[in-house]
């Protein structure tokens, strides 16, 4: 079966992903039930396609996943969640979340949980609820760039850009992802990996299990990756590279558990609250 496919070209993503869409190059491991038809975009862009619907298995930000359970299911595996992981709020100055919420804070998306972490965190000090007008939505990797060179006052960064800003002369002004777990006391679900519903509960046990040799054997084997990681890869320097693989890849991508299915539970209807919709239980495969 050849299945459409939807990750981010982020090293997190490729890492995992790598034995499945070049199987040849870890021999070791079972060929995978399926082909693929892939698409590497931006978060966003992946949200967008999966609202509509489009492909067969998408990442999404853990926001979007929120409003596509009719269609889909959230697997156990591949996702990127866990501690101290989560965005981070920046500006060129040592300010307060108080001081710039009212002003615009550029974020990499609508549906993204950087946007959703920017939100709550904001109601949770009694800030009050942003207007699209004062958040302006750029691609993550043109967040950094914009706040140095004061197109906006302050904006939210993920991916790499946790391990550079400083050399852009900017100041964490609220790591959101450490405000949630200590909010919580949950870790932070960044992304998810989904598959379509009508695709059935067989079809969703064999992509978890596909997806866990795939992880295992990049585990036993990360060099075979990583031209492949290098070719999509945003920060070119190995060891950003081997950072942010090292931070968002861990346990929970390999088995979400009943914790990380309670973070995931717990942000999800966070998500549907501000939207004054009704909370969900059929998240996972049954």
């Amino acid at each position: 079966m050849k299945l459409r496919l939807g990750i981010s070209p982020c090293p997190n993503d490729t890492f995992i992903f790598h034995g499945l869409l070049h199987p040849e190059a870890q021999p070791e491991m079972t060929p995978p039930p399926y082909t693929f038809d892939t698409t590497y975009a931006d978060v966003e862009e992946l949200n967008r396609m999966a609202l509509a619907s489009e492909p067969d298995v998408c990442k999404v930000s853990a926001h979007a996943a929120a409003f596509m359970l009719d269609e889909y299911v959230v697997l156990r595996c591949g996702g990127a969640l866990g501690y101290g992981c989560g965005p981070l709020l920046l500006a060129q100055q040592n300010v307060s979340i108080e001081d710039i919420w009212a002003g615009p804070i550029a974020i990499p998306g609508r549906m993204t949980t950087a946007a959703l972490l920017l939100e709550l965190c904001g109601r949770s000090k009694g800030l009050g609820p942003s207007t699209e007008a004062n958040r302006p939505v750029m691609l993550y990797s043109e967040i950094m760039g914009a706040v140095e060179r004061g197109e906006v006052p302050a904006g939210v960064i993920i991916h790499e850009g946790r391990f550079t800003f400083q050399e852009h002369g900017l100041t964490r002004v609220q790591d959101l992802g450490a405000w949630w777990e200590e909010a919580k006391g949950l870790p932070i679900p960044l992304g998810v990996i989904v598959m379509r519903r009508i695709l059935g509960r067989e079809a969703h046990v064999a992509m978890e299990q596909a997806l866990r040799k795939s992880l295992a054997a990049g585990l036993a084997h990360p060099e075979r990756a990583s031209e492949f990681i290098a070719g999509y890869a945003q920060e070119l320097d190995p060891r950003v590279i081997g950072q942010h693989v090292q931070t968002f890849v861990n346990n929970f991508s390999m088995e979400l558990g009943s914790e990380g299915e309670a973070c995931v539970r717990t942000f999800l209807n966070g998500a549907r609250d501000v939207q004054d919709r009704a909370p969900v239980t059929a998240i996972f495969p049954e």
